[in-house]
């Protein structure tokens, strides 16, 4: 695949008008979230393809429902318990008179989802103080990856089990078009399948091997007539947000999540498992003058959320006795 010449190396969801993007990150639990924000509202669209989800206020992105706008999407470690940060999202929002109005208030809409990451840290996970401090910490510039925010206890590669996997985390990458307009995407990737660089086919990031010295491919673990899959294998999940600054109709932003689940199979495989509860928001803010070409849109989305992708697992670091990709090259 050939991207345009004019394409912008390494741009990032922050360089999409209008989105601000916010790390908390607990190393000591081995936990985060991270929040991004649309404070001036943006059209908003969800897609889940997982067999084990977890998430918040889904439904009022579906284009028959009434909500025009939301405010922002966090993205949490902590299972079923990390959806409490989306709380601390909303309440940052609150104070700041960011809301539809309703009666005598203003009520913020702040969709999310979460991953499973409670078999390598402690037992805490991300609350409503997190959410809140996540939101703090949003700015329009820099964005960390690797192990932060979400992304701080993803791990990839589990077809082995935990003990074979590989360290996941939180990625970011965007294009700009020929006309001008941009989309981006942010990744946690946290999946049972391993990684791939979706140009060459190479592997990256596999299970490793009885010795803990090389990696195995994961489709042919996985399709090899003597496999068993191991016994736990719940910690999973890969979530992420693509953001444009084309005006979308909320049809159109459910379109591009999906397509945005395109770059996930590009990337991660086997992805969309039964253990795995894959989701991928959309959120167009409108903020560029471009009329919507669906079809650049879609090729685009799926390639930034490949990109991101793969930059969550090759910017990760080794913690909790899950090696990193980069960790492995150097004791190898």
């Amino acid at each position: 695949m050939t991207l345009p010449e004019n394409q912008t190396p390494h741009l990032s969801i922050t360089d999409i008008p209008g989105i601000k993007v916010g790390h908390y990150t607990d190393l000591d639990s081995i936990t985060g979230c991270t929040a991004v924000l649309c404070e001036a509202g943006a059209v908003g669209g969800v897609d889940v393809r997982g067999g084990a989800p977890g998430s918040r206020e889904t439904d009022v992105l579906d284009p028959t429902t009434s909500v025009p706008l939301i405010h922002g999407v966090v993205l949490s470690g902590g299972s079923a318990f990390g959806l409490q940060s989306i709380d601390g999202a909303i309440q940052y929002l609150k104070t700041r008179g960011i809301g539809h109005q309703a009666g005598n208030s203003l009520i913020p809409i702040v969709a999310g989802s979460i991953l499973f990451d409670l078999s390598i840290g402690l037992d805490k996970f991300p609350n409503l103080e997190s959410g809140y401090e996540a939101c703090l910490a949003a700015n329009n510039k820099h964005i960390q990856e690797g192990t932060v925010g979400a992304g701080t206890g993803a791990t990839v590669a589990k077809l082995m089990g935990m003990e074979r996997a590989i360290k996941g985390g939180i990625g970011t990458y965007g294009i700009t078009l020929g006309d001008g307009s941009k989309v981006a995407a942010i990744v946690a990737t946290n999946a049972i399948g391993g990684v791939f660089d979706y140009k060459t086919g190479n592997l990256i990031a596999g299970p490793l091997d009885q010795n803990h010295t090389g990696m195995l491919n994961p489709m042919e673990c996985i399709l090899d007539t003597n496999w068993a899959p191991p016994r736990q294998v719940e910690s999973n999940t890969t979530i992420g947000v693509v953001a444009t600054d084309v005006e979308l109709t909320k049809s159109q932003a459910k379109k591009l999540s999906a397509a945005a689940h395109d770059g996930l199979a590009l990337a991660v495989r086997p992805s969309h498992t039964s253990h795995d509860g894959d989701t991928f928001f959309c959120l167009s803010t409108g903020k560029s003058n471009v009329s919507a070409d669906m079809d650049r849109l879609i090729a685009a989305a799926s390639v930034c959320v490949a990109e991101s992708i793969l930059r969550s697992v090759k910017l990760a670091s080794t913690i909790g006795n899950i090696n990193s990709i980069d960790n492995l090259r150097t004791t190898n």
